[in-house]
């Protein structure tokens, strides 16, 4: 999808403008080329927050004036598009006007252009782009790498930008029924589809960063990437006890769905602990938390044994920046190639985790800080 946006400016050169604008709604809305071609004019609107929406209709399942959340840059496009309509066809009313009027035998702007007619526009302009290329996995003597190939440009047609908007939805981790209403499917069966896709997706993410999971001395856990245990992706999937800065595989605290932690989640002093390389910007932001406390505590007034209470101990100060250095070392041992497909699997691991909370309480100013707050997942 990067490659064929950045490529728009190519289909203005080759088309009437209005044709770029109806690209570009179908891809940011995920509406069927038909309920595009076919927007009114008026299909701009707001929520009860003031938040854009556009009105469109659902020919296939016979739905009409259907809501769509859209986002401020897509409200910007539609607007300036109802400011040139408006300019080329200002004696007729708005409520007759469609928003992508035809340029042919259309005086008085009501006629929409034809789907067909954007679809061969579409398809124009994708035979005149330069190649396009996706990454894919190949496996050669049992070790992965990525592999750019060319990308079939068949496949880059206009019903084609809503299943990429469904699957953008599905791999950030939008709830399935929220996905269900953006998509106005009648059957939650049919957006899960999307979900299983995500699914193969993240279970090739985790393969990855478990390759660099460690305990909490810093030592390598998994050294294979290329097979990861069956029933790591099963724990992960049935809702594995997450801690913050990695997993938890204490049988009580798991049992207590994470609300039973012996030690108060001094996650680094405990054998049951695991962290992997996702986990890495949390690690670096609870050491800095460990730092500032230490500072405050020790300038702050308080009898001593609550003070050592709450004062960061230098072992645990050590055993995270062993950690963050063990990663990092592992890291920087590692080609540039699998850096990136280890960045990229990270970025899938974090959208889909979810926030972990400390459990300890909260204390008002101005000791707030002095206990690492929950962590940004």
């Amino acid at each position: 999808m990067r490659q064929l946006c950045s490529q728009l400016d190519a289909l203005d050169a080759i088309a009437p403008p209005h044709i770029r604008i109806a690209v570009e709604l179908i891809i940011d809305t995920g509406r069927r080329p038909q309920e595009i071609s076919y927007l009114p004019w008026d299909c701009l609107d707001a929520d009860e927050d003031g938040q854009p929406v556009l009105i469109y209709d659902n020919y296939k399942s016979h739905r009409l004036r259907r809501r769509l959340p859209i986002a401020a840059a897509t409200a910007a496009l539609v607007s300036r598009q109802q400011e040139t309509v408006r300019q080329r066809f200002p004696n007729t009313p708005t409520k007759d006007l469609a928003l992508l009027p035809t340029q042919m035998r259309n005086p008085h702007g009501i006629k929409t252009i034809s789907q067909d007619l954007l679809a061969q526009w579409h398809l124009t302009w994708v035979n005149g782009l330069p190649d396009l290329y996706v990454n894919v996995i190949v496996e050669t003597d049992g070790r992965r790498a990525n592999q750019q190939i060319p990308f079939n440009k068949a496949r880059v047609f206009l019903y084609a930008y809503r299943h990429s908007y469904a699957q953008r939805h599905a791999d950030a981790g939008v709830a399935p029924d929220v996905l269900k209403e953006l998509m106005d499917h009648r059957q939650l069966s049919t957006t899960q589809g999307y979900y299983r896709v995500g699914q193969q997706r993240r279970r090739e993410a985790v393969e990855r960063v478990t390759a660099m999971q460690f305990d909490r001395h810093g030592r390598l856990i998994w050294r294979q990437a290329q097979l990861v245990l069956d029933s790591e992706h099963a724990r992960r999937a049935v809702g594995e006890v997450a801690v913050p800065y990695g997993l938890c595989t204490e049988p009580s605290n798991v049992a207590a769905g994470g609300h039973d932690c012996p030690v108060r989640f001094r996650c680094v002093g405990c054998g049951h602990f695991r962290t992997d390389v996702s986990y890495l910007p949390d690690l670096e932001s609870y050491l800095a938390d460990l730092l500032r406390s230490r500072e405050r505590l020790a300038a702050f007034s308080a009898d001593d044994w609550a003070k050592g209470e709450a004062m960061p101990s230098d072992e645990e100060i050590t055993r995270v920046r062993r950690l963050i250095s063990r990663v990092r070392a592992d890291l920087d041992e590692l080609t540039d190639e699998d850096r990136a497909q280890i960045q990229q699997a990270v970025q899938v691991v974090r959208r889909t985790r979810q926030l972990v909370s400390l459990g300890l309480p909260r204390v008002r100013q101005p000791l707030l800080d002095l206990r690492p707050e929950r962590p940004t997942a």
